[in-house]
């Protein structure tokens, strides 16, 4: 967060925008909100995708303009940021528990080291439901690109898991 005042209150009014995936996260939940400044130019954010092809993007840029306007900000511009890379490293602790108890398990761990180092492996996906670990991976990719999708073997529900990015 901002430790300028202007800048912090255009943080606090861009926090509010909430995935369009996963409406029960804010993009700041999430990770995804960077980086908020305010200048004589108007409000300058920086957001980082899940993933570089990540969809809905466009409709959390139109958000923040749409929240930051309506607050009474003129001139306000979103810029993606590509680099560092989006991690679930970046994703709140109150951001995970709201995806439990949507019925999403959170990631689990930290992301894999970029270069090189130890790789980690997944060895069980808790049920958000029920919290059983004898659950199974359905399929890698699940309601988007950045879930796979898992069924729980004692309460036979399925659900979606947030890979570890």
């Amino acid at each position: 967060m901002p430790s300028d005042p202007a800048s912090r209150a255009a943080w606090e009014v861009a926090a509010t925008v909430t995935d369009p995936e996963v409406p029960v996260l804010t993009i700041e939940d999430l990770g995804v909100l960077r980086s908020v400044a305010v200048d004589d130019d108007g409000v300058h954010v920086e957001l980082t995708p899940t993933y570089s092809g990540c969809p809905a993007m466009d409709a959390m840029r139109d958000d923040v303009v749409l929240a930051l306007t309506h607050a009474g900000y003129d001139h306000v511009d979103v810029k993606l940021v590509l680099s560092p890379a989006w991690t679930t490293d970046w994703m709140s602790e109150s951001g995970k528990e709201k995806l439990r108890t949507y019925g999403i398990q959170a990631p689990s761990g930290h992301a894999p080291m970029r270069e090189g180092g130890p790789i980690r492996l997944q060895m069980a996906v808790k049920c958000p439901r029920c919290d059983s670990l004898n659950t199974r991976e359905l399929a890698r990719f699940g309601s988007t690109s950045c879930k796979a999708l898992y069924e729980c073997r004692d309460c036979l529900e399925p659900f979606d898991y947030f890979k570890v990015l």
